[in-house]
């Protein structure tokens, strides 16, 4: 019987070795030391309870010409990904990091399509997320090897994305519960005001501080696309920001008195979230979307909630405005059933009216 590991630890089996990681949900896996019972593991496990980042590996060094691990530490060179944004690189090297732990040895040239469904992508098979990112971060490395003469054509041609489900927008009933146990002047409840009222992904909220916050409302821009955004503030917003105390530089902090890092607030939120009763499947930036549909559902314009929301396009936008012209066409189509079944019965009433009842018995 395999030994029980302590929490967060997972067992990964890849050509016939089995590996130690560290892994909190769906997070990055941390690369533990072989021997559960060993100090080293200890010392290793600690760290990444700690979160403390582990150095980098050794055998970083040591990838043979025409892998994928050779592949990877070429592609970090590069100015494109050098260039990334701060946040951008994190997400872009925790992926490649484990396509380099779990397909480091496979060469580059040996790539076909079969090869990587089968032993890139299908053991994600029951998380469609992960595979997207890993198929987009592969087909990176891929353009990559073709600039480098690795390849001379694609193999990912032809593979499908995989399909993630999308983040859902948080119902009414998902909100009234969480501000039922998160009252105004809690960070929990601010943090929510925040994500809800501005629309803000996580990492543009973490660090947010109260000289974007004026009378007329919220500036800030979208880590992700670059776009400046200034939106007003909405009355519950606006009375969560009233109720919270103004003891730091930046508007949401840690118990210590810092603020949040982009995972750090994650965890936070989805803390906050179990308290109040929320499924799994409601997100942090479900509140993003709830905004959207908030803002379609009031007849707000395409072009207003594009502004709002910081999109890059329109059509992005009408996605949100498309939702609530079919919401409003079910509800409107009801309405109308309804009416009309009304107006069935009032004729059919009126049309007894003056009509003498037979009976059974005979007139004299």
């Amino acid at each position: 019987m395999p030994r029980k590991l302590p929490p967060h630890v997972e067992r990964n089996h890849v050509k016939g070795h089995t590996y130690l990681s560290f892994r909190i949900g769906k997070g990055p896996r941390t690369r533990l030391p072989s021997d559960p019972s060993s100090a080293e593991f200890r010392e290793a496990y600690a760290a990444a309870m700690a979160g403390e980042t582990p150095p980098a590996r050794a055998a970083m060094q040591k990838d043979a010409p025409g892998t994928i691990g050779a592949l990877v530490t070429s592609y970090m060179q590069t100015a494109a990904f050098i260039s990334l944004r701060d946040t951008s690189k994190a997400g872009y090297m925790t992926r490649l990091e484990t396509i380099r732990v779990e397909h480091g040895h496979r060469s580059v040239a040996g790539l076909t399509r079969d090869r990587i469904n089968t032993f890139i992508l299908l053991p994600y098979a029951d998380r469609p997320g992960a595979a997207l990112d890993t198929l987009k971060k592969l087909r990176i490395l891929i353009r990559h090897a073709i600039e480098k003469g690795l390849l001379k054509h694609d193999p990912s041609a032809g593979i499908k994305r995989p399909k993630s489900k999308p983040i859902r927008a948080w119902t009414d009933a998902e909100m009234a519960a969480y501000e039922e146990r998160w009252p105004l002047g809690t960070k929990q409840r601010t943090a929510y005001a925040l994500m809800l009222g501005v629309g803000t992904a996580r990492v543009d909220v973490h660090r947010m501080t109260w000289t974007q916050v004026d009378s007329a409302g919220v500036g800030y821009t979208r880590n992700k696309t670059g776009v400046a955004v200034d939106i007003g503030l909405d009355t519950g917003l606006r009375a969560a920001l009233d109720a919270a105390p103004r003891e730091h530089v930046t508007i949401i902090n840690t118990e210590f008195g810092r603020p949040f890092t982009v995972d750090g607030f994650s965890g936070f939120m989805r803390d906050a979230m179990t308290a109040a009763g929320l499924p799994l499947d409601c997100k942090p930036h479900g509140l993003r979307k709830t905004l959207g549909r908030k803002l379609a559902d009031a007849g707000v314009s395409a072009h207003d909630i594009m502004a709002a929301l910081g999109h890059t396009t329109l059509a992005q936008a009408e996605l949100y405005t498309k939702e609530a012209n079919r919401r409003r066409g079910g509800q409107r189509a009801v309405t109308q059933l309804n009416d009309h079944k009304a107006n069935i019965h009032s004729q059919t009433a009126s049309e007894r009216l003056g009509k003498v009842v037979k009976t059974g018995g005979k007139s004299e």
